[in-house]
């Protein structure tokens, strides 16, 4: 279960929204609860901002003067950039740029096997085919021995970038990057795409205008790919490319969203974010990165036999991903105490590592619990990937581990590492050991609306509105509402039953919910229940007939209490993992003989699938609390009276063979030695 949280926006500076702009109701108690409070802050945002003056990034007069310099003496220029979409993209974006202007140009992109940024390998290779000036794009600011090595054999270096800088920067003609210090740029969080497009607007004298008409497509896609906040110039790159997209002459997209069924009038940030840039990715996690960027730079028939391979290895990146979740769910379920740990570990041989960041990312989003996923190498070497709630930051987490680890990077919420084979055990143990010393009560997935809907908030108009404040993504989500206490009226199956549709009525108002991540056989509420959700407000029109829609991200039965939820199961994991837990909460725990058969009827009894929340939802009461559930729960299962998944938490009924005792439960037991 998700935490949730509803912002709620202050009355007054919600009708002078309303006084000042033309925003509907809806829409404006959104952008307030936003922090948008004043005229200018929605003109801005609403309006765009121009892209600011490319050479007012440090060191661009620099670089044009080394690239332009390269370009008139006909010198070899080898643009490095990134296996990943914003690599791709960028390098693509310069490479057209380049040819245009008659540059003797070539691209070279490392295999994700080969990791990330510039080697020395890299360097020699590009050394011995003639090159004289390399041009890095989405990577460089921390090749500081590349760099000497590329001076070192007598070649120049421009660096463009948008990560972080170290305290050196590298030995370079010139160093690019929004975040070094002493840049006068205003806008810091461009992606790399983004700091390419201002490079070629400063070679082409500070004018956007050729240069986002031919490439801001590619920006756009790279933008929404790179999980950069859609706030700023990212916003005007978006909104500006997205339309230009509808319209691209790109050969390359075009064939792949044909391929995709997808029309480029139907494009937007969505699209770009789940059909768009998996694709590209799938290039470097099942193949080369360089089949990308052949489709993205076609200019012939081949862009479509380039688009069809990305599908194909995009199909293979599912199956792998399948392939490891279900592997991770058998791992979950043969040994439960997997699911105990403040951060979830799993190792195994052979798990592809392009699919090892996508599925730390589902973990969190299962578990809702911090995630790292290790794939064991021949030669025992291994290649992790984390994802995090926000709250537990990664990097920190790797650097008080980083004896264990032969190279580790991230940020807050995702990071990487190189582990040796033989340090997993003790790296988990690490890892464990610093969540506990730093978080008494781990951090939990938490889900923020921007306002708790009534049945009057449901008209047409509202949803339709909405989509003004397009392109959604980091830093501008989706508008997202807190639904409390609605009626199921309907349930019905969708595509077989793969997704399921209610009809609701919240006060006295008629809406349908899109449940697209349930099966109807497996959802565990019914008609007539009271619903919370928390959800996505979409405008209907079919065949003059309008009506709104909610798409659920998640729900409950009305009337869970969640403090207590998360105290109560928080104290379970304390239990489960042998910490101290105060004699008082262990007591909270223990059911009677009474409570125990009036849970277990219940399971024995329902028609619906259960799990351990949706039981909870059922069952709970002042003295029926969610630590006293799961050690129920944890009983039944050790007397075999029902079966439990861990990984699933899915729960059934099950008829043991003879008479069974309780008491025998080794959870009930070992409850019971520690509150004595």
């Amino acid at each position: 279960m998700k935490k949730w949280t509803v912002s709620r926006a202050d009355a007054a500076r919600v009708n002078r929204i309303r006084t000042s702009t033309d925003l509907p109701p809806l829409l404006a108690e959104v952008m307030a609860a936003r922090g948008y409070n004043t005229a200018e802050s929605l003109a801005a945002f609403f309006n765009g901002e121009e892209l600011s003056d490319p050479f007012l990034l440090a060191d661009m007069d620099k670089a044009v003067d080394a690239i332009n310099a390269a370009v008139e003496n006909g010198e070899k220029i080898c643009i490095f950039g990134d296996y990943d979409c914003d690599g791709v993209t960028s390098s693509a974006i310069l490479y057209g740029y380049l040819m245009s202007m008659g540059a003797d140009v070539s691209v070279m992109l490392p295999e994700r096997e080969e990791g990330y940024g510039l080697s020395i390998s890299a360097v020699e290779k590009m050394h011995n085919s003639g090159v004289s000036l390399i041009v890095t794009v989405d990577n460089g600011i921390s090749a500081i021995e590349e760099a000497k090595r590329i001076a070192e054999l007598g070649m120049s270096l421009v660096v463009t970038d948008h990560h972080q800088p170290l305290e050196v920067l590298p030995e370079a003609l010139a160093v690019v990057d929004p975040h070094r210090p002493g840049c006068l740029s205003p806008f810091k969080m461009l992606c790399g795409a983004g700091v390419v497009l201002k490079l070629c607007a400063a070679l082409d004298g500070g004018d956007y205008g050729t240069v986002c008409e031919q490439y801001l497509d590619l920006a756009a896609i790279a933008t929404v790919a790179d999980v950069v906040p859609l706030i700023g110039e990212n916003r005007v790159i978006v909104s500006s490319g997205l339309r230009l997209l509808k319209n691209t002459e790109n050969v390359g997209l075009l064939s792949l969203l044909e391929q995709c069924g997808t029309s480029p009038e139907a494009v937007n940030s969505t699209a770009l974010a789940y059909t768009i840039a998996p694709r590209i990715n799938a290039s470097s996690r099942f193949g080369s990165p360089m089949t990308a960027f052949n489709m993205l730079t076609a200019e012939d028939e081949s862009a479509a036999g380039y688009a069809a391979e990305l599908i194909r290895l995009n199909s293979m990146r599912k199956t792998a991903e399948g392939g490891v979740m279900g592997e991770i769910a058998a791992m979950i379920d043969s040994d439960p105490k997997l699911l105990e740990g403040r951060v979830l570990t799993v190792a195994e041989r052979g798990w592809h590592s392009g699919v090892i960041g996508i599925v730390a990312a589902r973990l969190v989003e299962m578990y809702e619990k911090p995630a790292l996923v290790i794939s064991i190498g021949d030669g025992g070497l291994a290649r992790g990937s984390a994802r995090s709630v926000e709250g537990f930051n990664v990097f920190k987490c790797f650097d008080h581990c980083r004896e264990l680890l032969i190279k580790y990077g991230g940020h807050e919420l995702a990071g990487g590492l190189t582990v040796s084979e033989d340090n997993i055990p003790a790296l988990r143990e690490k890892i464990e050991s610093y969540a506990l010393e730093f978080h008494c009560a781990m951090p939990r997935a938490t889900l923020n609306a921007d306002k708790l809907l009534t049945g009057a908030d449901l008209t047409f108009d509202n949803a339709a509105a909405l989509s003004r404040a397009e392109p959604f993504g980091q830093g501008n989500p989706e508008p997202l509402f807190a639904v409390s206490g609605a009626v199921i009226k309907a349930v019905y199956p969708l595509k077989n039953g793969e997704y399921t549709k209610l009809d609701l009525s919240l006060d006295d108002v008629s809406a349908s919910a899109l449940f697209f991540k349930e099966k109807t056989a497996d959802f565990p509420l019914k008609v007539g229940d009271r619903i919370d959700l928390m959800a996505n407000m979409l405008p209907n029109e079919y065949k003059g007939n309008r009506s709104v829609s909610l798409k659920a991200v998640d729900y409950r039965l009305h009337g869970v209490k969640q403090d207590r939820f998360f105290a109560a199961c928080d104290v379970y994991e304390k239990f489960r993992r042998g910490e101290k837990v105060e004699k008082r909460l262990l007591e909270k725990g223990l059911p009677d003989r009474a409570e125990l058969v009036g849970v277990y009827k219940y399971i024995a009894g329902s028609a619906s699938p259960l799990t351990f929340e949706s039981l909870y939802a059922r069952v709970q009461s002042d003295s029926l609390n969610a630590f006293k559930l799961r050690i129920m729960i944890d009983a039944f299962a050790d007397t075999g009276l029902l079966k439990y998944s861990p990984s699933s938490g899915r729960i059934e009924p099950s008829a043991p063979k003879s008479r069974v005792d309780i008491e025998t439960s080794e959870t009930l037991k070992k409850l019971r030695a520690m509150i004595l």
